[in-house]
């Protein structure tokens, strides 16, 4: 199989993260999520917590504009997106992988041999995963599935230039099979292609 990366951009709560770990261990390869935060850290010399509140996360332009005092949190968030954009080369560039979210899909736009996926479900499917899988509580659920989507949405917009379901290759429901079959659909998919 030629080398070849994967890049998942998901909604919060459609079980994007274990449907990936499940990816990689079908198709013997590695995959990338808070490895990047932890590689992030340490190449900028910050704990792990001032680059996970960072990332992900846009503030409005305007509003920074307007309170000065916010622009060292504005420069540092987009020194972390720069520094997790060459994390992120570095490891497509080593061999075959899975790339979760960071704008993956746009920071390896020019890549050969990459496959961009978006995996989604509706809000209740979502919001009992949350709660029955992810051990969130009812309202912190709620709050989380509509705040994390909206940050990823603007994060995606201030550094990819478009929104997280452009530029896709393959968009999957992950109600339809659940963790496991999706998966294996997904990984199918990438044997056909690269295989």
């Amino acid at each position: 199989m030629k080398k070849y990366v994967v890049t998942i951009t998901r909604q919060f709560g459609s079980m994007g993260r274990p449907i990936t770990r499940h990816m990689s261990e079908i198709l013997g390869i590695e995959y990338y999520d808070r490895d990047i935060v932890d590689a992030t850290a340490k190449k900028m010399n910050l704990p792990v917590s001032t680059v996970s509140d960072a990332e992900e996360t846009a503030r409005n332009p305007f509003f920074d504009y307007l309170f000065p005092l916010g622009m060292e949190n504005l420069a540092r968030r987009d020194m972390i997106f720069q520094t997790q954009k060459s994390i992120i080369m570095d490891l497509a560039d080593k061999g075959s992988c899975i790339v979760i979210g960071r704008c993956s899909d746009y920071v390896l736009r020019h890549s050969h041999n990459l496959l961009n996926i978006y995996i989604y479900a509706p809000y209740e499917y979502r919001y009992e995963r949350c709660i029955n899988d992810l051990n969130i509580k009812p309202e912190l659920a709620r709050k989380m599935i509509n705040s994390v989507d909206k940050e990823r949405e603007k994060y995606h917009w201030k550094y990819a230039g478009y929104g997280c379901m452009e530029h896709k290759d393959i968009m999957i429901n992950s109600e339809l099979f659940g963790v496991e079959k999706t998966a294996e659909i997904l990984s199918d998919i990438v044997k056909k292609k690269f295989g």
